[in-house]
């Protein structure tokens, strides 16, 4: 009795992993062989830095609320506290759209921040 291969399903098996590593360079993208590794590889990494582009995104939010907040005279770490004492829950991506696009509605929410970091100031001293 010949021996069976299932060649169908090993050729689609072969075909599908080389698209997924067209535009590889040089053979990663020609050889089966090594075209399965290199896109092993790929998917590692996309799966990765899906994960990590949302800590990088935060990052960015994060340098632009504290440089909108610098030139209100205020750090970051006390806009937030002030945030946080006045019951203001808006996320770190609205505040820097905010503090990109509409400055005016963002100094607005600083002085609110102030305000209440000075009520919790007096608060503390009494």
């Amino acid at each position: 009795m010949p021996r069976a291969t299932n060649s169908p399903a090993s050729r689609a098996r072969r075909k599908r992993v080389l698209r997924r590593a067209k535009g590889f360079r040089g053979f990663r993208s020609k050889l089966y062989r090594y075209a399965k590794d290199a896109v092993r590889k790929a998917q590692t990494y996309e799966y990765r830095d899906r994960k990590k582009r949302k800590g990088q995104f935060r990052r960015l939010w994060i340098a632009r609320i504290s440089a909108a907040t610098r030139n209100e005279g205020l750090t970051y770490s006390r806009f937030i506290e002030g945030l946080n004492a006045a019951g203001i829950e808006a996320d770190r991506k609205i505040l820097a759209d905010l503090a990109v696009h509409d400055a005016e509605a963002f100094s607005a929410i600083v002085a609110q921040a102030k305000s209440a970091l000075e009520k919790k100031k007096e608060a503390a001293a009494a």
